[in-house]
């Protein structure tokens, strides 16, 4: 099996970072920027967090590299490196203090209230990458003929609120970063593209939920607002999932892998099946400092029939517990989830594809044998017992 490709995207930035960021900052990557411009209707605003930390996402080998990325999205993408107060502070002249913009009343607001308020809200390094009057127009030509917005996203971490919504069409969404001061730190609104064929198609094998333990899906769903990986066809139902106490993925220095609740915890075969690819000498990164070189890093790939294989990447180094050729029984340990390859901190990477290769497969919408959990960006769910 190959994993050779251009780049497979990691995105989250260096741990040391989420300082630079007021706290420790969630994050959220948008991929392949040039189809999104392609695709576009309306002159698409996206604010995004790249100078603060962000969850790593794979990508394929059909996205661009990130010096491609950087340089189409320049426009568009704004990092914001400090938090700060909010700007709605009544002045001496006694003007109208302006309200302030939550997360529960900004869509109101959007659609039907003062953009100067959401505006006047924003980091002053997203004011630096738009102007007033830019963020009016393109937020007037997106919700043309927009009625309502659901709410598909509600997920804190590291002391930054995330917010989701898509439109009653389902083709049009909208995300939103708050920090505790109701700052505002990113903004995205882009096109939403669902794919109905695929979305209805399971697999065969019935999974479990590969670890023991509470955990936190950082990505999961079936569009681009809830999972990064829906835009690419090869790793389209993929999941991230980190390990969170009280909202925070780490305690201590964020340089130091073990300072992460995810980083050794064990893994196990999701299904039984055929171990047919592994790889057990990437070592670890510090924090923050990926590997493109080794995008999977360790990894575990089993054959589980029916044309299905699940690939596990990211795993820790040595930890490896099989080999190639072995048979595994649903629950076996296969080894230990680490912060290997093209990964900025430690987390799951686990998606059922049709082929062993994870960048020349097609991912398949996993069937779990329980199906009480929603494996959606921001659920906690729980997986096997401790």
């Amino acid at each position: 099996m190959s994993w050779k490709m251009n780049r497979l995207h990691e995105t989250r930035e260096i741990q040391e970072q989420r300082s630079n960021c007021g706290k420790n900052q969630l994050e959220s990557e948008y991929a392949a920027p040039e189809k999104l411009q392609s695709r576009k209707v309306w002159k698409v605003l996206a604010i995004t967090l790249g100078a603060c930390v962000m969850l790593s996402a794979c990508g394929n080998s059909n996205s661009i590299t990130s010096e491609q990325a950087e340089q189409k999205s320049k426009e568009q993408t704004i990092n914001t490196n400090e938090a700060s107060e909010s700007t709605h502070q009544e002045d001496n002249s006694g003007k109208e203090v302006s309200a302030i913009i939550t997360p529960d009343n900004f869509i109101d607001t959007l659609m039907h209230g003062s953009k100067d308020d959401i505006y006047s809200q924003m980091s002053p390094e997203m004011k630096e990458a738009i102007t007033l009057e830019q963020f009016k127009t393109s937020a007037d030509q997106f919700l043309e003929g927009v009625t309502s917005f659901d709410l598909v996203v509600d997920a804190k971490m590291n002391n930054l609120s995330e917010l989701s919504w898509k439109d009653h069409t389902g083709t049009k969404g909208i995300q939103a970063y708050f920090t505790e001061a109701n700052q505002i730190d990113g903004l995205l609104i882009r096109p939403l593209e669902p794919h109905e064929d695929t979305d209805q198609k399971f697999t065969k094998t019935a999974f479990q939920f590969p670890m023991k333990g509470e955990w936190f899906v950082f990505w999961g769903g079936n569009d681009v607002m809830s999972n990064y990986h829906y835009e690419h066809e090869t790793q389209r139902y993929a999941l991230d999932i980190v390990r969170t106490k009280e909202a925070f993925s780490y305690n201590g220095d964020a340089k130091v892998n073990e300072n992460y609740y995810a980083f050794g915890e064990p893994l196990y075969a999701a299904a039984d099946g055929t171990i047919v690819e592994i790889k057990n000498d990437i070592p670890d990164n510090t924090p923050g400092v990926m590997n493109p070189e080794e995008p999977a890093g360790n990894y575990v790939v089993i054959d589980h029939g029916h044309g299905e294989y699940s690939i596990t990447g990211h795993i820790k180094e040595g930890s490896v517990a099989v080999k190639k050729g072995d048979k595994v029984k649903q629950g076996d340990l296969i080894g230990e989830l680490g912060n290997s390859g093209n990964s900025s901190e430690a987390h799951l990477h686990f998606q059922v594809s049709d082929g062993p290769d994870l960048f020349n497969s097609r991912a398949i919408n996993i069937r779990w044998a329980d199906q009480t959990q929603q494996m959606t960006r921001g659920n906690t769910i729980q997986g096997l017992p401790e």
